[in-house]
């Protein structure tokens, strides 16, 4: 998915954001980000259960995800080669389609990833190194992508058909089991809102949000500055950067420090930084802050994903995970559709975020996120009766 994913990115990167006007941008993905909200907040709930009891529903997800994803990028290329000068309201629906299916399948992939690593500290390196690995492989094909698109953008956007088809096909060999076969329990049920584990994924839920802020922002402050184009090139760069270095010192950091101080950190780091980015007020600043908005994103996720492991002991970790990708996944796009409606500057947009890290750390701390007392007394001592009992 990945090598799709970069050969989008690199096809659309002079295209769609950063070649129109503002004004001329700003209404349809202010639109197309309100749709794409649905998916997350009123048919994945509806939805998502009877995937869960099927089984390979979300191996079939992924594989369906690919395939569409394909066809996604064929039309893009379509719209593309009719060298419209305004891109078209068809094309943005096209590119939020592919968003929505890349977060769908984000969403399959929490899902899945425990069902084949059952170990708590296996499951907590299996993520890391899919993330090293997804970071790595865009790393390998940008330059061979990006010499593609410099002959034509069909090109690039036919490696990357042949990128999600092949990521379709190697779906198949995924087990094919059904996640959850019952409904949840009274038990999981209050393990997984154990107040360690809300707060957690309430602080998770912050930091995908600054994410989703950074990536637009970026996007629209951009097109003011001079070689615009080559300076989200390189943002987009330095995430990648900033990514695979959270997934490789990840779980060394959690091997050193309980993951509720892994998870404060990351929102004091995006805190700093914005402060810092604020007053400096460069391009330069504004991009690092993007690159360290995603990595304290990666850091937060393996803190969570340790903590409900570890807190819920007897939740069914594939839909918990599935479900808390969904609000992440929505978190996101409310994060991004901030910056679209109100296009601060740079300098406010790094404020904006520096108030909702220090803002968000200080909940976090305050909600006891870094007690250890405050973690889900059953999951410590299986003793202790329900609370609804």
């Amino acid at each position: 998915m990945t090598v799709g994913e970069t050969a989008m990115a690199i096809a659309l990167a002079d295209s769609l954001f950063l070649s129109v006007s503002p004004d001329a941008a700003r209404g349809k993905i202010i639109l197309f980000l309100a749709v794409s909200m649905a998916p997350f907040a009123v048919v994945s709930p509806l939805i998502g259960p009877r995937i869960d009891r099927m089984k390979g529903g979300h191996r079939m997800v992924v594989i369906l995800v690919g395939i569409l994803r394909a066809l996604v990028l064929l039309g893009i290329s379509q719209v593309l080669s009719s060298k419209e000068i305004v891109p078209s309201i068809g094309l943005y629906l096209l590119v939020f389609s592919s968003m929505i299916l890349g977060k769908t399948y984000a969403i399959a992939k929490s899902a899945i990833v425990p069902t084949v690593e059952e170990d708590e500290e296996d499951l907590v390196k299996a993520n890391s190194k899919l993330g090293q690995i997804a970071g790595l492989t865009g790393f390998v094909v940008a330059a061979p992508i990006a010499l593609l698109q410099v002959i034509s953008s069909t090109l690039a956007l036919g490696f990357g058909m042949l990128a999600f088809l092949f990521a379709a096909l190697n779906a198949y060999r995924l087990p094919k089991s059904a996640i959850a076969t019952r409904p949840a329990e009274q038990l999981e049920i209050e393990e997984l809102h154990s107040s360690s584990i809300v707060s957690t994924g309430n602080a998770m839920r912050i930091l995908r949000g600054c994410v989703g802020f950074m990536f637009f922002h970026l996007a629209f402050w951009l097109r003011g500055e001079v070689a615009g184009t080559a300076w989200f090139g390189f943002a987009l760069g330095m995430i990648g950067v900033a990514v695979l270095g959270a997934n490789t010192f990840g779980p060394f950091m959690k091997k050193h420090m309980r993951e509720s101080m892994m998870m404060l950190t990351a929102l004091l780091a995006v805190g700093v930084s914005g402060i810092i980015a604020a007053w400096y007020d460069r391009v330069v600043g504004g991009i690092l802050l993007a690159a360290i908005v995603n990595a304290a994103g990666t850091i937060g996720k393996l803190s969570f994903d340790s903590t409900v492991q570890s807190d819920a002991p007897d939740a069914n970790r594939g839909r918990a995970f599935a479900q808390f990708e969904t609000k992440n996944q929505l978190a996101w796009v409310i994060g991004g559709i901030i910056p679209v409606i109100f296009s601060p500057s740079g300098q406010i947009g790094f404020v904006v975020v520096a108030v909702v890290g220090i803002a968000g750390a200080a909940m976090y701390y305050r909600a006891g996120g870094i007690s250890t007392r405050a973690r889900g007394g059953r999951a410590r001592d299986p003793e202790l009766p329900l609370r609804s009992e």
